[in-house]
């Protein structure tokens, strides 16, 4: 009976956890989910993926070229929500293109 009870509570937390992917798959909140965002970016590399300039890129994630420079060259490291999008951006170079239909 008691392996009984603990293949009960397995297959419960199995079907809990195939819910909150599903959720997560359709951008609903999961309660206690956590999203890793890296300290340290590199920015120039994450750049490089996406093929295009300075100018370019800095236009397309909504920040001054000035700004981008200053990370490339490790002056300044991007915080918050830039480090999200760059991380986004590290992952699916064409990402703001295809969310955001930017035309630069």
């Amino acid at each position: 009976m008691a392996n009984e009870t603990k293949m009960k509570k397995l297959s419960e937390r199995i079907l809990e956890g195939l819910a909150d992917a599903l959720a997560h798959a359709e951008g609903k909140p999961v309660p206690g989910m956590r999203v890793h965002v890296p300290e340290q970016v590199n920015v120039a590399a994450i750049r490089k993926k996406t093929g295009l300039s300075q100018d370019v890129f800095s236009a397309r994630i909504g920040v001054s070229a000035a700004t981008l420079r200053n990370w490339e060259q490790g002056r300044r490291q991007p915080e918050g929500p830039a480090r999200v999008l760059l991380a986004l951006v590290s992952k699916r170079p064409e990402i703001v293109q295809e969310m955001l239909g930017s035309r630069i």
